[in-house]
């Protein structure tokens, strides 16, 4: 069976792992300013296969107002314009041969307005995960102190770590989330 610090750590590991997917998620939210994590991630239909973008092409910020995406396989080319005007990113590409050019308009109030809300929503979102990481780590923590294998001083301090762990990692999340929400009311 784990001990106390085997579960700390896996519970550390998982959490730092719902405060990276919350980053990459909120690098995903457009600005106004041009980032290629914005459109990397986006699922392109292609050969009937989901593909990330950044698996068919290279994406640049050349400048900052644009994204570009130099698309290796000419063939793919269709299939990442039709997966951008799909999104809810409202870019309108202009393809020239295998690039394509993604002009970053400026931001009305009522979409950032909006932006905010999808921050607030992922916000939760990665807070239910980290939260999610703690329950299971307590559950873990219990059948370790049940099974002999925990005392009750150190099942109540590893209970105390856990919760830490549980506060640093919501801090973070919440940190990245109004740094996005100053980011997208300050453009």
């Amino acid at each position: 069976m784990a001990d106390a610090e085997e579960i700390l750590l896996e519970a550390e590991l998982r959490m730092d792992g719902a405060v990276t997917a919350a980053h990459r998620e909120f690098a995903t939210i457009r600005t106004g300013r041009a980032h290629p994590g914005l459109i990397e991630t986006l699922a392109v239909e292609h050969y009937g296969m989901t593909t990330p973008l950044n698996q068919l092409a290279t994406v640049n910020a050349p400048e900052a107002r644009m994204l570009t995406a130099q698309i290796w396989d000419a063939g793919a080319v269709q299939s990442v314009v039709k997966a951008i005007q799909s999104s809810d990113l409202g870019l309108n590409p202009s393809v020239d041969g295998q690039l394509i050019r993604l002009p970053i308009p400026a931001l009305t109030e009522d979409r950032r307005r909006e932006l905010v809300k999808v921050v607030n929503q992922k916000r939760e979102d990665a807070k239910v995960a980290v939260r999610n990481v703690r329950r299971h780590s307590h559950d873990e923590l219990r059948k370790a102190q049940k099974n002999h294998d925990l005392s009750e001083d150190e099942l109540r301090n590893s209970e105390d770590s856990l919760q830490e762990l549980t506060d640093k990692h919501v801090e973070m999340v919440e940190g990245a989330a109004k740094s996005k929400e100053e980011e997208l009311l300050d453009v």
